[in-house]
């Protein structure tokens, strides 16, 4: 794997592990449960349920990365696979900034998001991309 690859899907990863880390606190943080119903227990346990699989599946599929892209064991196929996923992912963040965008109220905050998802996606689709047009040895 090359030094640019291991560098940018470092940088990526840390930035995905650092914002799942960082939304296990986002309901408490912005007060989410305050904009719900009190009588709406089954949708606070819903709100709940996404953002901890969501916060969880940042943090995996970072360290899932940087174990493939450093790993001895891995392969070039289960890379290629991750880092597809992984670019499917935040592509598809970067595409609902842009169509509904957070942090609409500060617009240091909602640019601020874009600029930092478009950043996550372009180290992971520039290390999927390099990997997939590296010249393979026969």
């Amino acid at each position: 794997m090359n030094l640019l690859v291991k560098i940018l899907v470092i940088f990526g990863s840390s930035a995905s592990i650092g914002f799942g880390i960082w939304h296990f606190f986002v309901p408490k943080a912005w007060k989410w449960y305050s904009y719900i119903d009190i009588n709406a227990t089954e949708l606070v346990a819903a709100v709940r349920a996404i953002n901890a699989f969501f916060s969880l599946s940042l943090v995996l599929f970072g360290i899932v990365n940087i174990l493939l892209i450093y790993g001895d064991k891995s392969n070039r196929y289960s890379i290629i696979v991750m880092l597809a996923a992984t670019c499917i992912l935040w592509l598809t963040r970067v595409t609902f900034q842009v169509i509904f965008p957070q942090g609409s109220m500060y617009p240091v905050l909602q640019y601020g998001m874009l600029s930092a998802f478009v950043i996550i996606t372009l180290c992971y689709l520039i290390s999927l991309l390099s990997i997939l047009f590296q010249k393979i040895p026969v």
